[in-house]
């Protein structure tokens, strides 16, 4: 007896195979529309990447940093040794309050001690008798300019300036600093004090947070019991207080000294140390791998990389 083999179809089977049909057509015609886009010789439209900031061309380095024109810094070489570059910051009137003008001075000038070989060390320091007094309120704050995937911090910007130079940063803080004044010291390698001077991460007192990187370094250099209680009360402690535990190298006792203290040490660096290795110790400890035994590899192998390049 013949048996018929033609079965009615499921009807949602039928639904299914019609939608995968359908969507297996608009892929191909979403490709030739990709393909006539590739061939096209039309200007496509501006992007989000393209109306961003580019990234700045290499500095052209000064025949002298002492005539460079930067308006609210100064740098100078030091006349006992002009490798030693004394950056100085300048708003006499402002109590050298932090501005995007200067932000974007201390950049330059950190992107030329960089790469010029005539530079050893820096010694930084402010103008009068405060050293930095924070961001300049005066100007207010401003932000929203750009979208909050391109925006970047302005004392954060420096402080990564600072910590990216490979020659070593002493700062001489011949004053009060709060604020950005003091976030921005946090990358140095050392830091000396005058005694009596008001050093504060005041954030919590103006509705604000850390920034400048502060959040990164200053647990990391005066452990994170002392960085809570500082930025929990915001207040302002002498320079010479327990608190900073270790923060500033020395304190001095007299204004007068804090400069040529910071001169001094400066000159036994360039004198008796690789810039390379002073570098590089900084970047181990920064940068380290989070347990003994990676960090004995990175050791070992750049213990290696050094010993093979000699």
């Amino acid at each position: 007896m013949y048996v018929s083999t033609n079965r009615s179809q499921n009807p949602s089977k039928l639904r299914r195979d019609r939608e995968r049909s359908e969507r297996y057509q608009e892929l191909k015609r979403a490709r030739n529309r990709d393909n006539e886009s590739l061939l096209s010789t039309e200007a496509p439209p501006q992007s989000n990447f393209e109306t961003m900031p580019q990234p700045r061309k290499p500095p052209m380095l000064p025949t002298s940093y002492n005539t460079h024109p930067f308006t609210q810094i100064k740098t100078e070489h030091y006349e006992s040794d002009p490798s030693i570059i004394i950056l100085t910051l300048y708003r006499p009137k402002n109590h050298n309050a932090f501005t995007e003008t200067m932000m974007r001075e201390l950049e330059e000038a950190y992107s030329m001690f960089d790469i010029d070989d005539r530079v050893k060390c820096v010694v930084f320091t402010g103008t009068g008798n405060i050293f930095c007094a924070g961001a300049d309120l005066d100007l207010g704050f401003t932000g929203g300019k750009e979208p909050v995937t391109e925006h970047r911090d302005g004392g954060g910007r420096v402080v990564l300036a600072i910590h990216h130079c490979r020659k070593p940063t002493i700062g001489a803080l011949q004053g009060s600093a709060v604020g950005v004044g003091i976030t921005m010291t946090l990358p140095m390698n050392i830091r000396i004090a005058y005694a009596p001077s008001k050093i504060g991460f005041v954030f919590a007192r103006r509705g604000l947070v850390m920034e400048a990187c502060s959040s990164f370094f200053l647990p990391r250099l005066i452990g994170h019991s002392r960085a809570m209680q500082v930025v929990t009360t915001g207040a302002t402690y002498p320079a010479s207080s327990d608190v900073w535990g270790g923060l500033f190298a020395e304190t001095c006792e007299k204004r007068e000294d804090v400069l040529p203290r910071a001169l001094e040490v400066a000159s036994e660096v360039v004198r008796n140390t690789s810039s390379v290795s002073t570098y590089l110790v900084k970047e181990m400890m920064f940068r380290d791998k989070g347990d003994p035994e990676r960090t004995h590899l990175l050791d070992s192998r750049i213990l290696y990389e050094l010993f093979s390049s000699g």
